[in-house]
């Protein structure tokens, strides 16, 4: 079952939608014309039911098919946020919002959705109810969780869910998925340090932040080096140096580190957490300071269930012919929040050689658009066959 013909003759006009929604970008929550197209597109389709506001800007639409004996009800997944970059690639349809940008390719999934929503909607050929879900703020926003929170699982009785991002460096078209722990939970901290601030020219009166701080970026690296079993995966990033003095001749009173971790379990991630608030409180009373640390758990980790992400696979397979091992994945992903309510599966399709994601220079590949919505229509109609 390769790509499906339809797309082919749809592809100009879910193009068409796509760069429509990267020239008018939408930050987080304040997805609201987006939303608004989206759900005016769901309606035009035919959709039995469009309802908005779902995780304050989300929108779900309920797609019945020819039957629906089987009970089954499967959710399609599409995130429509995005970032907030000067863009620098010059298309004629480049964003027109200063300082917003669909650098992570939201706008395909979105429009790649549409276009699968709106085959659906034709054809009804399955057995069952398709959910399509429209999600706002993927971005470090959380607006998975807030659309589960809201109730939306249990609301439309969604039993599995599946999802897609892009990948750019993959031949356009082709899939990757793994089975487990797949994107990584994100957490976050801030750290203060404070010691005694005084002239340059005479640090022994001091407690020299700068110092405090050289050492602390140095020693959070042991987490990784020292402290982790050496086949578990953990990144510790300082991502923010700030002192308090901006003068050359001032040793500053204070200094402000911000970073991220990234970890692949439940055991690392304590780990973590555990390790950072030790190192920070003993390197700063060795050199005669205080730390104050705030750390911020992010999305957990992102797990794909075994036999959801099987089935995933040998969809991929028919559409493409081929769909690979994926690599780890260091970044997160708030499709975790789905997961943890319901078994399903998240899969990457092809972008080309392109920038990678959240760059200025990225754009998503309109020719990718068959490949991903014939995977979408046949997990619908592949999983609840019509017979």
């Amino acid at each position: 079952m390769p790509v499906k013909n339809r797309f082919a003759e749809l592809h100009d006009d879910i193009s068409a939608w796509r760069r429509d929604i990267h020239q008018n970008p939408e930050i987080l929550f304040e997805t609201h014309r987006t939303s608004a197209l989206v759900a005016d597109k769901l309606r035009e389709f035919g959709c039995d039911e469009v309802v908005e506001g779902i995780g304050r800007t989300g929108v779900v639409g309920v797609i019945r098919g020819n039957k629906t004996v089987s009970g089954m009800v499967i959710g399609l997944r599409a995130d429509m946020d995005a970032l907030p970059i000067h863009e620098q690639t010059g298309l004629d349809y480049a964003s027109k919002v200063e300082g917003a940008m669909h650098a992570c390719g939201h706008d395909g999934h979105t429009a790649m959705l549409l276009g699968a929503a709106q085959y659906l909607s034709e054809t009804r050929n399955f057995d069952g109810t398709a959910v399509v879900i429209f999600q706002p703020a993927e971005e470090g926003g959380g607006g998975g969780k807030e659309m589960c929170d809201d109730g939306m699982m249990a609301r439309w009785n969604i039993q599995e869910v599946y999802g897609m991002h892009n990948m750019p460096g993959m031949p356009v078209g082709d899939f990757a998925i793994r089975s487990g722990p797949f994107f990584a939970a994100t957490d976050q901290f801030d750290i203060a340090l404070e010691g005694l601030g005084g002239h340059a020219a005479k640090p022994h009166e001091t407690v020299d932040t700068t110092i405090m701080a050289s050492h602390l970026v140095l020693a959070l690296q042991t987490i990784a080096s020292r402290n982790a079993d050496p086949i578990d995966q953990i990144v510790v990033s300082v991502t923010s140096f700030e002192t308090s003095a901006k003068a050359y001749n001032v040793i500053p009173q204070g200094v402000h580190l911000k970073g991220t971790v990234r970890t692949m379990s439940k055991e690392m991630r304590a780990l973590a957490k555990k390790r950072i608030m030790a190192i920070c409180d003993g390197t700063a009373a060795t050199f005669g300071g205080s730390a104050d640390v705030n750390y911020r758990r992010g999305y957990p980790v992102m797990v794909n269930h075994e036999e959801q992400t099987k089935f995933a696979s040998e969809v991929a397979r028919s559409v493409s012919g081929s769909c690979e091992e994926a690599d780890l994945v260091m970044g997160g992903e708030d499709f975790a929040y789905l997961l943890e309510e319901r078994p399903g599966a998240y899969i990457l399709v092809g972008n080309g050689d392109t920038a990678m994601v959240h760059h200025p220079m990225y754009n998503f590949d309109d020719s990718a658009i068959p490949a991903g919505c014939s995977w979408w229509s046949e997990i619908i109609e592949q999983r609840m066959p019509s017979v």
